[in-house]
């Protein structure tokens, strides 16, 4: 995911490029301060307030009518607290360059997502994660936050001050103010070394428990249309670092994955017959590979390639059920899918609206390439997995509502409950929220 969001004519576009809107004006605060008078100056005009990031979420979570935030001002880090093991850092510092400086002071996060292009705030507030067996999302490293809430004061949180919201604004949808700064947990950089390998689709079913216990970190991507997947074991290592040689990097990440990829996929859009070849030739393309490196370079990869998405997390014991069921669906119907779905884990963690709250979580992700007709694989998808009370991604494209959410959620009312608390005007309300959050 290599650029940000638009605006072009006062029309604000995501990066999938699904989702637009047209706010009533845009504000770039280069301070808290003037942050916190915006957000009084919009109370005043009666308009709704709405951040936004670098616009990778596929939902219309971050669109608004009214003020748009831009925090492109509000980035570096504040303060770095080598004896806390903790760095405080401006909410619109895009996870890159995050992860850059804090190699460059030896430190780094424990665990991150496979891209890095997104804003922190936008990240922990949608609950971006990578995977983990022992390590969590984003918003779980997460050990206090400063946000600007409604009547334009500033709120400070963390498990000792105002612990009730902090449980739930570490992953907060945006609906209980707009988050300032991000206090995250870290630790002196480590190396891991990353095992690529192809495996057949049943044989990760069959293993899967096994491959989840002796890995720290494990994912796999199967191919739609074949019984093909790619495999990757990340685990800590004590050295040597062996990155992968410059050349290969480029010709395997860049070239093939990026390059023949995005290709491949507009060959597959214009003529859909073509996408199961295409599908057995790209499961085959990539041969296995081991390199040991920094996290950031281990955990993330570039994604050019534009695409749109849905991920739901279900419960970790219900993953191999519910993925043999996604591929029964897609080989019965006349669906041609090009782009292979990711598989992830990470263990039950305690924020209220964590995709992963109360339960290890399995995370499943649908993708279709931008511009191909999506719905009726998503929607045969999405009926899969809530089937199995899946929850999903609070930034990929769902049809759940807030009913649905008190359900899958035991904690969702304790959320509503604090939103109306900090927000009762809905000062940072939209149509997407008052659809996944009630009115």
């Amino acid at each position: 995911m290599g650029s940000t969001a638009s605006a072009k004519n006062g029309t604000w576009r995501n990066w999938g490029g699904n989702v637009s809107a047209r706010p009533a004006r845009e504000v770039a605060p280069a301070s808290v301060d003037e942050l916190a008078a915006a957000v009084r100056r919009a109370a005043e005009d009666g308009l709704p307030v709405k951040p936004v990031g670098t616009g990778h979420s596929f939902t219309s979570i971050a669109a608004t009518d009214g003020v748009l935030i831009r925090p492109h001002l509000l980035t570096g880090i504040r303060d770095i607290d080598r004896a806390a093991g903790t760095v405080t850092v401006e909410a619109g510092t895009p996870l890159k360059r995050l992860n850059v400086a804090l190699a460059r002071e030896g430190l780094s996060l424990t665990n991150m997502g496979d891209i890095m292009e997104q804003t922190v705030s936008g990240a922990i507030s949608t609950g971006t994660h990578g995977t983990g067996r022992d390590s969590a999302s984003i918003a779980a490293q997460v050990r206090g936050l400063e946000l600007v809430t409604a009547d334009g004061s500033v709120l400070t949180c963390s498990e000792k001050e105002n612990p009730e919201v902090f449980a739930a604004a570490r992953t907060g949808l945006g609906a209980l103010g707009v988050v300032t700064a991000i206090t995250f947990a870290v630790e002196p950089v480590f190396l891991l070394t990353a095992r690529e390998e192809p495996m057949p689709f049943d044989r990760v079913c069959a293993e899967f428990d096994q491959l989840h216990a002796e890995n720290e970190h494990f994912e796999f991507y199967w191919f739609p249309h074949t019984g093909n997947t790619n495999t990757k074991r990340n685990n800590r290592s004590a050295g040597p670092e062996r990155p992968v040689p410059q050349l290969r990097g480029w010709f395997e990440d860049e070239f093939l994955s990026n390059g023949v990829f995005q290709v491949a996929n507009w060959v597959g859009r214009a003529v859909p017959a073509t996408v199961p070849a295409i599908a057995r030739i790209s499961s085959r393309a990539l041969s296995a590979r081991t390199y040991t490196d920094i996290p950031y370079k281990v955990f993330t990869s570039p994604r050019r390639v534009r695409f749109v998405e849905m991920e739901y997390a279900v419960p970790r014991e219900a993953l191999v059920e519910t993925l043999r069921e996604l591929k029964a669906m897609v080989d019965r119907s006349p669906l041609r899918v090009s782009f292979p779905v990711e598989v992830r884990t990470a263990p039950a963690d305690d924020i209220t609206l964590s995709t992963a709250s109360g339960r290890d979580s399995a995370y499943i992700a649908v993708h279709m390439f931008r511009g191909t007709p999506y719905r009726g694989y998503f929607t045969a998808a999405e009926r899969i997995f809530t089937a199995h009370e899946g929850r999903p991604h609070w930034g990929k494209i769902h049809t759940r509502d807030a009913e649905y959410f008190s359900r899958v959620y035991p904690r969702f009312a304790e959320f509503t409950a604090l939103r109306e608390r900090l927000d009762p005007e809905r000062r940072f309300g939209n149509d997407h929220l008052r659809r996944v959050l009630g009115a």
